[in-house]
């Protein structure tokens, strides 16, 4: 019941200030401000790709005043995940004594909800946007856990997700295995929910830290170059996969630092490339067939 990864969710002190490497490494717009009553939070909303980027900064008590009174500095708070039909997905969740708040064309369900293994969702009608900005899509939301058997399974079930389309992951170089629940097998959408295995790591020094949690979040674009780019000329920290050269050019992959983006880590992924670790590398394009939009 869930068709696409549309959004990040970032909670913040500065909303303005969290936006600012948003638009100048990526290109993000400006939309609109609202407030949400569920998070207790103001929020800014900003078109990228063909969905969106929110920021939310607390207003009073709430949910997202209680995660930056542990991370002040700003963090990802919530993942979004869109659905064709958002009364028959709350539907569903009844079904599995699960009653998320609703604003709107939208549900807002915390950790416990989702089975109380840190994953925070913003669920929206599906709405595919024009394309804006330097990414084409987001397409991958990391939930770090313990059992990432256990819980795919879980997420399975409560989001009417197929096993069949999931896809197995591993990797030695940052030390986790688990397993990608792709929504749909012919899209790269989907939760990495995934287990650390090497506590030297950075993610398994977070997840020592943190416990499960959400970690990070996975686009795509056909301007992997130049984003890079742009972070070198504005000294954003970030890290190059292959690590091999200083110019900007030929990386398969740009990880975004926290430090970046106002408080959350993005990794960026040339265009088609994911499905090399997704289960199906066939469908990789050469370099030279990207492009421009």
């Amino acid at each position: 019941m869930l068709t696409r990864v549309d959004r990040v969710q970032l909670a913040t002190p500065d909303r303005a200030r969290a936006a600012e490497g948003w638009i100048d490494l990526l290109g993000a717009e400006h939309d609109h401000d609202d407030r949400v009553d569920a998070l207790g939070a103001r929020r800014s909303r900003y078109r990228l790709g063909n969905g969106w980027v929110e920021f939310v900064e607390p207003d009073g008590a709430g949910p997202v005043a209680d995660a930056l009174a542990h991370r002040p500095g700003g963090l990802l708070f919530a993942g979004g995940v869109a659905t064709p039909d958002v009364d028959a997905l709350a539907a569903r969740l009844k079904e599995h004594g699960v009653d998320p708040p609703r604003e709107g064309d939208q549900m807002f369900l915390d950790p416990t909800g989702t089975g109380g293994h840190g994953l925070r969702l913003v669920v929206s009608a599906d709405d595919p946007q024009p394309s804006a900005g330097a990414i084409d899509q987001f397409y991958e939301i990391t939930n770090l856990v313990h059992d990432s058997d256990a819980c795919m399974r879980h997420y399975a079930a409560l989001f009417g997700l197929d096993p069949a389309s999931f896809s197995p992951i591993t990797s030695d170089e940052f030390g986790y295995a688990g397993i990608l629940t792709l929504f749909d097998p012919e899209r790269l959408d989907r939760l990495e929910v995934i287990t650390p295995h090497a506590p030297a790591t950075t993610m398994g020094r977070f997840f020592a830290k943190a416990g499960e949690a959400l970690y990070m979040c996975f686009a795509e674009t056909g301007d992997l170059a130049g984003i890079e780019a742009r972070a070198l000329d504005a000294g954003a920290p970030h890290t190059r996969v292959p690590p091999s050269g200083t110019r900007p050019g030929g990386a398969d992959t740009v990880f975004l630092h926290p430090g970046a983006l106002g408080g959350m880590m993005l990794g960026l992924s040339r265009r088609s490339k994911a499905w090399v670790w997704s289960g199906r590398p066939e469908r990789v394009e050469p370099v030279e067939q990207e492009g421009g939009r």
